[in-house]
């Protein structure tokens, strides 16, 4: 059976965790957080070892599995995972977005990479029984390798919230995610969304364009635009006006609010920025993005709105 994955991408503090854990309650979807971090963070080398269930990966029922078998036999482990981790970083970065849409898979690093993936997602399909996998990975290098991956069958998502919303979110220090100053996060902001663009652009059919914006306006009317994009029933989603009633997960990471459950409201307000952030930074990030900012939607200044109508719903960012 083909596995389906719903790959969300874009720079970081974008809404992806909470959109994917929302996803999560739908029937037969099952949300991974960033797998790109499994085996850094599994092995005591990521920014932590915590699944969403509360357990290190290691002793998680799912992702303690999902290690075993995904493992070739004979591997150490900790051997394995420094592996891993290595090929990502030489073949699969961002900044090689455009390389592997262009060349593909055919040998190699990205060839080897490709092989893992498709035993992970099998393992993880095996193991939950789901016939979506949500994986908010957000990095458009990995995302690309997707389409020759065995077994699957990707869908793409860019999503994008506003470079200074965004870069207010960095300045607060949430548990094990540290700082970045705004100038870094625009650059990343930029770079990330360029990559995210490409890759929607090259497979128009199966991709969409989202704003964080247009989902808490109607996050409803989101989530059943995710759901149809994989052609899954979109009449059982779980909100019931702004409210879901979030269960336990089991992503790899995220954002920390991944650890969350129970009742959660999707607030339609992302304006804390116009306050809180300094007037050096918001200039920064505008000198930075602006040509970008006005492709989204974006005003330029603190008094208008994001033009919503223009961007909502389109298939992809061109």
């Amino acid at each position: 059976m083909t596995i389906k994955v719903l790959s969300i991408n874009g720079w970081c503090r974008n809404g992806s965790t909470i959109i994917g854990n929302l996803l999560n309650e739908v029937e037969g979807f099952f949300h991974v957080g960033e797998l790109h971090f499994l085996w850094k963070n599994a092995y005591g080398k990521g920014s932590n070892t915590k699944c969403g269930c509360g357990l290190d990966l290691v002793a998680c029922p799912i992702w303690s599995r999902v290690l075993d078998l995904e493992r070739p036999a004979g591997r150490a482990a900790e051997d394995h995972a420094r592996e891993v981790v290595a090929r990502q970083v030489k073949a699969i970065r961002t900044r090689y977005t455009w390389r592997v849409l262009r060349d593909g898979a055919l040998r190699g690093d990205r060839r080897t990479h490709a092989d893992i993936m498709a035993r992970t997602y099998r393992v993880i399909a095996d193991t939950t029984g789901c016939k979506v996998i949500v994986d908010s990975t957000k990095i458009p290098g990995e995302a690309a390798l997707l389409e020759h991956v065995d077994g699957i069958e990707p869908y793409y998502v860019h999503l994008v919230r506003d470079p200074r919303a965004t870069a207010h979110s960095w300045m607060r220090q949430k548990e094990y995610v540290y700082t970045v100053s705004a100038l870094r996060s625009t650059a990343y902001w930029l770079t990330f969304n360029l990559a995210s663009r490409a890759l929607v652009s090259h497979y128009p059919e199966r991709s969409i364009f989202l704003r964080y914006e247009d989902f808490i306006a109607d996050p409803a009317a989101t989530l059943r635009q995710l759901v149809e994009l994989v052609g899954s029933d979109a009449r059982t989603l779980p909100l019931r006006d702004r409210t879901a009633d979030l269960h336990p997960n089991h992503t790899v990471t995220g954002n920390p609010d991944r650890f969350r459950s129970g009742p959660t409201v999707i607030r339609p307000d992302d304006s804390k920025w116009k306050a809180e952030l300094p007037a050096r930074d918001k200039l920064a990030t505008v000198a930075l993005a602006w040509p970008l900012m006005r492709q989204y939607g974006y005003a330029l200044t603190n008094n208008a709105s994001p033009t919503l109508e223009s961007k909502r719903g389109s298939r992809s960012a061109r």
